[in-house]
């Protein structure tokens, strides 16, 4: 949400002038024409930083996920919809969130619908949940829809944080031995290296080795090792905001050992639980489709659902280009296939998501078991091996003066 201070001319001519709060100057060019005001001029009013500290970040998925349930009671309790807007609305702790519940508000008591007002804040409802609102709303099952969507979103919300499980803890866990490691050869290794100039004593290979990454890591060597890394990383974005940069990192994630099958267990589980609620909630099966592709989280999921988009509207089944993409296991398209014969793709697509959801469970607590301790022996082999390779020139000394005596 921004502030805008705009110029217009209203229908009978008058110059007008003011503040409102929009998504975009488009959105702000709706709200005033159905006030019938013409819109002349806009422009953005900067924040201070105060009032960007009081309106926080963008509001979160469980942010959502409990406006979206508490929506729900409130409808299905027989609360009118402004009534609820506005309840919900004052509730909020994120001020952004609020801001953009209290315009929803304001929309609907204009005369437009729910699914429009929220339309014109896409940043916090997206097409997933504004179609399933209009789905709703021409239905006449509102209450039955927000069920619905605080059960997607609090799903969807389950899986991110097994998606999250499994990359931070691995990456965490990295980034503390690299950090250790370089601690080790740019602070300790050196006081052994004074420390053996001063012994003159002939310094076995694994010693060498570790003085070399020591110097290296302390010189300019390592200087040139994190700018590289930086460009590597900053390259590496720049590519992935390509769309054939994005296609080709998605494909290599989905052959990763280990990661890779786990990351088309989740894109299946979102795939087919995204698919289920909006076919429930009565979306046309092509903007179904759509949808689901543009929140799969994957390029190469997301080419194959358009490939099957574009095989419904030549006349053929969903289950054969979904066989023919290649992406998605035999045991998906047979059940799909099964449920799109029987008149009862939701619920089989429903019980491929609930499967694929318990089987991410479990593969991320199987990862998290055995990673943790390899993880461990990983850093102790290596910190052990440098702490091992600093003594040895100390234990070839003692020998020799021990030898000298005898």
């Amino acid at each position: 949400m921004a502030n805008f201070s705009f110029k217009g001319r209203s229908r009978s001519g008058e110059a007008v002038s003011g503040e409102r709060v929009a998504d975009s100057r488009q959105a702000l060019a709706l709200a005033l024409r159905r006030d019938q005001i013409f819109l002349l001029d806009a422009e953005e009013k900067k924040a201070s930083s105060w009032r960007n500290m009081q309106f926080g970040g963008a509001p979160t998925a469980k942010d959502v996920a409990v406006f979206t349930r508490q929506f729900s009671v409130m409808i299905d309790a027989g609360v009118p919809l402004v009534q609820c807007l506005q309840i919900l609305g004052e509730q909020q702790e994120n001020k952004k969130f609020m801001a953009a519940i209290q315009a929803v508000q304001k929309e609907v008591e204009s005369g437009n619908n729910l699914a429009g007002a929220m339309k014109m804040h896409s940043k916090v409802f997206d097409d997933l949940y504004t179609n399933m609102v209009a789905a709703g709303e021409a239905g006449g099952i509102l209450d039955t829809i927000f069920q619905r969507l605080s059960i997607y979103i609090e799903k969807a919300v389950k899986l991110k944080r097994a998606v999250r499980s499994a990359l931070v803890y691995p990456t965490a866990v990295v980034l503390i031995a690299g950090g250790v490691i370089t601690l080790i050869l740019w602070k300790v290794v050196p006081q052994f290296t004074i420390l053996f100039e001063s012994m003159g004593v002939d310094l076995p290979l694994p010693t060498r080795i570790v003085i070399t990454s020591s110097k290296f890591i302390g010189g300019l060597g390592g200087v040139l090792t994190g700018i590289g890394i930086g460009i590597g990383i900053f390259t590496l974005k720049a590519y992935y905001g390509t769309p054939k940069g994005r296609y080709n990192v998605d494909k290599l994630l989905l052959k990763v050992p280990i990661f890779g099958p786990l990351m088309r267990k989740i894109a299946v589980a979102r795939f087919t639980r995204t698919m289920a609620t909006l076919i429930a909630s009565g979306v046309p099966i092509l903007d179904c489709l759509e949808i689901t592709a543009h929140t799969s989280g994957n390029a190469v999921i997301e080419e194959a659902i358009m490939n099957v988009k574009s095989a419904i509207e030549q006349g053929r089944t969903i289950v054969d280009p979904l066989k023919e993409s290649g992406v998605f296991p035999s045991m998906v398209t047979q059940m799909i296939g099964v449920g799109e014969q029987a008149g009862a793709l939701e619920k089989m697509l429903t019980k491929i998501a609930d499967f694929y959801e318990e089987e991410v469970d479990s593969a991320v607590g199987d990862l998290m078991t055995a990673m943790e301790p390899l993880m461990i022996v990983v850093l102790g082999t290596v910190v052990g091996g440098i702490v091992i390779s600093m003594y040895l020139p100390i234990f070839t000394l003692v020998g020799q003066l021990s030898s000298g005596k005898k």
